[in-house]
């Protein structure tokens, strides 16, 4: 009778293991579901001829004969060139603005000098700085710097908006990646570097020999979010940029709108063509990313 009993309360907390494991189930699918339904229309539309898109729901495959990979390539001949200097502009901007954020976290964390807070309050106020607040002051700066003018180079009056662009994103980034470097830096153990100064390390030479190798992770976080920030932006670009051959990719993304047609299929193949590397570099860098977010040394 007792080996009944317990049978029963056995099987009986079994059936509730299992009614709560798939109801978890069924609430993880659901959110699954909800996060992917738009990627899941913009995909299917992007391989849909327009005829198949008016007679279906976004949701919808292509119907039988409407399937067509024409706007994949169309898109991609229109974002090429902006591609290109969107790759050109982004990378340097994003491994400049990291660099000089690290330092910076470096000299406001692990040195010790008068003034620091205040320094570290300007930066901190750079992050909620937005876009739209700076945007006259900074065309007026880069009409009285004129690059093109100053420096007598081919490439410099080739790619005068692009490098405006960039010098600015680098700039625009120091501080955010300055706070997120500092948050790091602040949990590397004090002794180590206390024993490498003792052993007559110079501060140049802790950062190099010890600080740098420490950081790849936190490295990863910030030129992850640097190169989508920068990657994605527009108001800049449009702002900055008045030669059509220095239009980056999310200018050139714009410029796929129709005037009278809209033709969808295009504009949502141009969107994951131009999310592209945005992607690449977040499973290149997706372990770093992990272990920087972790806080991981």
């Amino acid at each position: 009778m007792s080996e009944d009993r317990s049978d029963d309360s056995f099987f009986g907390g079994l059936g509730a293991i299992d009614r709560s494991r798939i109801g978890l189930y069924a609430v993880l699918l659901a959110m699954v579901a909800f996060y992917l339904a738009p990627l899941e229309s913009g995909l299917v539309t992007a391989f849909k001829t327009q005829t198949g898109f008016t007679q279906t729901t976004p949701f919808a495959p292509p119907p039988p004969g409407e399937f067509t990979t024409a706007a994949w390539q169309v898109a991609f001949d229109r974002l090429r060139e902006g591609l290109v200097n969107s790759l050109l502009m982004a990378v340097p901007a994003t491994v400049l603005s990291a660099l000089l954020g690290s330092l910076a976290a470096y000299g406001l964390t692990n040195l010790s000098w008068r003034g620091q807070l205040g320094v570290l309050v300007l930066f901190v106020s750079g992050v909620f700085l937005p876009y739209q607040s700076v945007l006259v002051p900074l065309t007026q700066f880069w009409s009285f710097v004129d690059l093109a003018g100053r420096i007598p180079l081919a490439v410099v009056d080739d790619y005068d908006g692009l490098i405006h662009l960039s010098i600015t994103h680098a700039a625009y980034g120091v501080p955010i990646c300055t706070v997120l470097f500092r948050s790091y830096y602040a949990t590397i153990d004090d002794e180590m570097l206390e024993a490498a100064r003792l052993d007559g390390a110079s501060a140049a030479t802790i950062y190099r020999r010890i600080i740098l190798p420490l950081s790849v992770p936190i490295f990863a976080v910030t030129l992850i979010y640097q190169f989508t920030q920068i990657w994605n932006d527009l108001l800049f670009a449009l702002v900055l940029i008045s030669d059509p051959g220095n239009n980056v990719v999310t200018v050139a993304l714009n410029q796929l709108q129709g005037s009278f047609v809209q033709q969808y299929n295009l504009q949502m193949a141009g969107a994951f063509i131009a999310a592209l590397p945005t992607l690449v570099v977040y499973v290149l860098f997706g372990e770093q990313f992990a272990k920087g977010v972790a806080g991981e040394t």
